[in-house]
């Protein structure tokens, strides 16, 4: 079984997160961010994973801690979840649509944690939530996840459909990225680990 579930507290934030790989089924997700969640939601459903997530943070200082945790645990979730990740397809690049918007995510699997991040927003926020958040959310995660992720909004008017196609990318890619294939002995790489 390719799951996870572990939890992370400091005097900033207390978070709870569980995972499961090759799940249909949306978990609970709540980090007291309405939009966050919302977001969170996408890379389940379009990732097929089963994510739960039950987060407080100190929300009344701003919604940093909490975003930036919350890729802290989600990103060693997938780390752990994944163990030696044998077999596994280890890259995706995925485009993905929506009305205006158009994004791009790849992704490595490859050990090396690095994130290129080129998105041009056309506003500070969606609602209450900071649009800037987004980047150290998935910094947070592609550091603890040791993964390669390149992000690029391609072209987009409206702030809300730019950030969904990045995160139902991201979840697509992720899904791609970590599908076994059985033609592939061991891991996929000269090296021979990942």
């Amino acid at each position: 079984m390719r799951e996870f579930s572990g939890s992370r507290r400091t005097n900033e934030t207390n978070i709870e997160v569980s995972l499961k790989f090759d799940e249909g089924e949306t978990g609970s997700i709540d980090t007291g961010i309405g939009f966050f969640d919302h977001m969170l939601q996408q890379v389940a459903k379009h990732g097929q994973l089963q994510i739960n997530i039950k987060a407080e943070g100190d929300l009344h200082v701003d919604d940093h801690h909490t975003i930036e945790d919350v890729g802290l645990l989600l990103g060693r979730g997938l780390l752990e979840s994944l163990g030696d990740k044998k077999g596994i397809k280890r890259y995706s690049t995925i485009f993905t649509p929506m009305d205006d918007a158009l994004s791009m995510v790849s992704i490595d699997f490859s050990g090396r944690p690095y994130l290129h991040f080129d998105v041009a927003y056309r506003g500070e926020r969606v609602g209450e939530f900071e649009v800037e958040l987004v980047e150290e959310f998935f910094r947070a995660l592609a550091m603890s996840s040791a993964i390669t992720l390149h992000i690029r909004s391609l072209y987009g008017k409206n702030n809300h459909h730019m950030i969904e196609t990045i995160f139902k990318a991201f979840g697509r890619a992720l899904r791609e990225a970590t599908t076994v294939d059985p033609t592939i002995k061991g891991v996929l790489s000269t090296k021979g680990t990942l």
